[in-house]
């Protein structure tokens, strides 16, 4: 695959050309000021076409790449597997990345390597829609306010009796999401869960996730999502944008929920490299992260008014190629469900308020505790465990060495760092079934969920069974 950016020459490869005055001016930059001894300074990164690349496109476009020295190549990559095959083979230095795949990888679900993030890409992003067809079976299940618009957030609830007629008629109902380990396979699942609706199991024997389902989920790529639900493969999915807002001004679909309203500011992308790769560039490690964080504090700083210059950037070919009306509808602070029905979703992109961009292990303990309760992970394992492999993979020293080094060059606030914290979040009930999320207790919270595996259960054949 051949690469669609034209990186520009990185400046410290200049300097040899700079003398006397001209470079002791740059020296005194902030850019400069604490210039690393890379060890590597040729860079490869991939990515999906999604909205929530964009703290890439930005630091690339912005020189942020560059102001830490950093010859970066940014490539779009067909899908999920093969983005992480490309950092586990090498071919990629690093990558924009689903929170749960650098877990799903160090324990070994799917292509077993050891994958690190010192970088939380974003919050929020993504939505459920489905086909017009399915809205206009959900609409009389439906609260509708004074002026005869749903009262959000809606409830899978009201997807139960659609599921019921399509089992009655014998028709399967099927939903897209991006990748087993996805966060929109973990918040389709959450939704309808909270609703009712079992969305399968997963087994070492059968990875379908289709075990004892309501509705089966299966696999899209996000680009193609759109086209298989206009072509009814599928009857809905949960993708990030621009591709629910993409059903709409296609007038094939309808959002029925954003994951701000299934879980308020949850995690959301990373960005990924291997334990073998920050272990051998130490110092790359942290340019990278500097400038990543560089970009995140511009797509929101001064109130998002940088998103219209966000939104043309993605929209370009090279980056996530979609229509910027498109793009915009989402980034710049609104949303739109049903057609006309647009309503304001301010955070509905977070790049860098609310400690977005800080690593949290109590983010990675969440995706772990899904993991468990489809069955992803087979058996119970102690709470010890959880904290280990959030541990393992989510990176915050790397994170705020980084972050030290802005605030000394003056291009971050003191007050943008959690500095003190212990990397576990306080526990948070804002989910739509109002269910207490605590980090330190995965396995209590695992049991607290009315539908899912739980403590000394396990699945067997097409049945969830008690370990003997």
């Amino acid at each position: 695959m051949t690469a669609t950016t034209s990186p520009r020459p990185p400046r410290h490869r200049l300097i040899p050309l700079l003398t006397g005055l001209a470079f002791g001016l740059m020296a005194s930059t902030a850019s400069w000021a604490a210039m690393l001894d890379l060890e590597k300074d040729e860079l490869k990164f991939g990515f999906i076409k999604l909205t929530d690349m964009a703290p890439l496109a930005v630091a690339y476009e912005l020189g942020y790449f560059e102001d830490e020295g950093l010859y970066v190549t940014l490539e779009p990559q067909a899908n999920w597997k093969v983005l992480l095959d490309g950092v586990i083979t090498g071919s990629l230095d690093g990558a924009h990345m689903l929170a749960g795949q650098p877990l799903a990888a160090t324990i070994g679900y799917g292509t077993k390597a050891h994958i690190v993030t010192p970088f939380s890409m974003d919050l929020n992003g993504n939505g459920i829609t489905v086909s017009n067809a399915v809205w206009e079976l959900m609409k009389p299940h439906l609260e509708m306010d004074a002026e005869g618009k749903p009262v959000h957030p809606i409830s899978a609830a009201a997807l139960k009796p659609v599921i019921e007629a399509f089992e009655a008629e014998g028709k399967p109902f099927n939903l897209g999401m991006v990748f087993p380990v996805s966060t929109h396979n973990y918040e389709l699942r959450y939704w309808l869960a909270a609703g009712g609706i079992n969305p399968g199991y997963y087994s070492p024997e059968d990875v379908s996730g289709q075990i004892a389902a309501d509705a089966y989920l299966s696999v899209t790529p996000p680009p193609q999502m759109p086209a298989t639900l206009e072509a009814g493969t599928i009857d809905g999915y949960a993708v990030g944008e621009p591709w629910n807002q993409a059903a709409v001004f296609k007038k094939i679909g309808v959002p029925v929920i954003t994951d701000y309203d299934i879980w308020k500011n949850n995690p959301e992308k990373v960005f990924g490299l291997t334990a073998e790769f920050v272990e051998a560039n130490p110092n790359t490690t942290i340019a990278i992260t500097k400038a990543l964080i560089r970009a995140a504090k511009w797509l929101d700083e001064n109130d998002n008014a940088n998103r219209a210059e966000a939104v043309e950037i993605l929209s370009r070919s090279e980056y996530v190629g979609a229509d910027a009306n498109v793009i915009a509808a989402s980034m710049t602070g609104t949303f739109e469900f049903e057609a006309g029905d647009v309503r304001d979703v301010p955070d509905f992109n977070v790049f860098y308020r609310y400690y977005a961009t800080y690593p949290y292990y109590s983010d990675a303990v969440w995706y772990l505790t899904q993991m468990r309760r489809w069955g992803q992970i087979a058996e119970d394992q102690p709470d010890s465990w959880y904290d280990e492999v959030a541990r393992s993979v989510y990176r915050p020293d790397l994170y705020l060495e980084a972050a030290r080094q802005l605030v000394d060059e003056g291009l971050i606030e003191e007050a943008d760092v959690p500095w003190d914290s212990s990397g576990y979040r306080e526990p948070t009930a804002e989910f739509i079934d109002g269910v207490t999320y605590d980090g330190t207790k995965p396995n209590a919270y695992i049991d607290s969920l009315p539908v899912g595996l739980k403590t000394g259960e396990r699945v067997e054949g097409s049945e969830v069974v008690a370990n003997q």
